[in-house]
């Protein structure tokens, strides 16, 4: 439960940047500001950790989950969500698949979880320290990173980006769609919650809690490589089948992993279910960047992942965190896996109803056409 309010800490300061980054990065279009900080705060992060963090813990809870909460939700929480909000703008205007280069990310993070679990077992603080050290690399690396040039039509989707108010965000609120994609993310935020402690559970399935966490490191490394390989894949599928059908999809597969997780025993049939995680991220966040694009105003893309999608999972994560940690204690994991995957289900069968399909923005895009012709 102690684990459930720190998450839940970092979800409130999470949610409290997100729709400021989103903004921001709007603002700003394809200049690199704001990646900037999040590079220089990412770089603090071994001696925070080390320094700071797990000592303040160790004396009190509550303040150290608070103190945690501002430094890891603006830099991890909130900034992943910039970084990736900004790739997809640049691919969108240059013209490649997101899923290509987020694929790189996937790597990254197998590569890393692969070492985690050695190291873990023989010193945290040796995780932290690789942090900081990998936050440098992306430091240099973003030196180099020129801002892109972009054509007549990116000149003026980049022109108009830095005209943005307020009032062009707040309007998002008056849309149907919106809302309707709100439904859906209240689903998929079991996601959040249910990895959170997942390695808890994992580790009681052996013997040792060294051996548990090392098979750990292994299973999340095979995880993300698998994830890698779907995030190339994805755009596929995504495009085939349309990006509201690929969202239930993605809902589907989560539900059947919440739901499995708490049916199955032993090792090997619980890593099965955490693997299907490797199917549905690539399919959800591919599809929900071609929602977004194709059904709202693109000047406001970042705005829109970063509330639409991350600062609606972090406002469930943080009041959820801390019940889903109750649930471990009272009822168990398993017990807690079954109701969080039917609540998810549950989400998933509204929202299925309240997204429109390709065919309805086809119909409204056609209608749009005649229109100006006519005019």
């Amino acid at each position: 439960m102690d684990t459930g309010i720190i998450f839940s800490a970092i979800s409130i300061v999470a949610l409290c940047l997100q729709p400021l980054y989103g903004f921001i990065q709007d603002k700003l279009g394809l200049r690199k500001q704001l990646l900037w900080v999040i590079g220089i705060l990412l770089l603090m992060s071994g001696p925070f950790y080390i320094f700071i963090y797990a000592p303040i813990l160790k004396m009190n809870v509550i303040f150290g989950a608070a103190l945690g909460g501002i430094y890891i939700g603006a830099t991890f929480f909130a900034g992943i969500g910039a970084l990736e909000s900004y790739i997809e703008r640049v691919s969108r205007i240059t013209g490649f698949e997101y899923g290509r280069a987020r694929m790189w990310g996937s790597l990254g993070w197998a590569t890393a979880t692969f070492f985690a679990g050695f190291l873990f077992n023989i010193n945290p603080n040796i995780n932290f320290i690789l942090a900081s050290l990998s936050a440098a690399v992306f430091l240099v690396i973003l030196c180099f990173v020129k801002v892109v040039k972009i054509d007549a039509l990116g000149q003026l989707e980049y022109g108009k980006t830095s005209q943005l108010k307020i009032s062009d965000a707040l309007g998002l609120l008056k849309l149907s769609q919106f809302w309707a994609l709100v439904v859906f993310v209240i689903g998929v935020s079991m996601y959040n919650v249910y990895d959170q402690q997942f390695s808890v559970y994992f580790s009681h399935q052996f013997a040792t809690q060294e051996e548990g966490n090392r098979m750990y490191g292994f299973l999340n490394s095979l995880q993300v490589f698998l994830e890698a390989g779907g995030m190339a894949l994805a755009p596929f599928l995504v495009n085939r089948i349309g990006a509201k059908n690929s969202l239930i999809l993605s809902g589907a597969i989560m539900t059947l992993r919440i739901v499995g997780s708490g049916l199955v025993e032993g090792p090997a049939m619980i890593s099965a279910m955490k693997l299907l995680h490797a199917v549905e991220l690539p399919i959800l966040l591919i599809a929900i960047f071609k929602f977004i694009s194709t059904r709202f105003d693109h000047r406001l893309s970042a705005t829109l992942y970063l509330v639409g999608f991350q600062f609606v999972s972090q406002v469930c994560a943080s009041f959820l965190a801390p019940l889903a940690g109750y649930g471990y204690d009272c009822i168990g994991f398993a017990n807690t896996y079954l109701l969080m995957g039917c609540a998810t289900g549950v989400f998933m069968l509204i929202a299925a109803f309240l997204l429109k399909g390709d065919k309805h923005l086809k119909s409204v895009i056609r209608g749009t056409v005649n229109e100006r012709v006519t005019n």
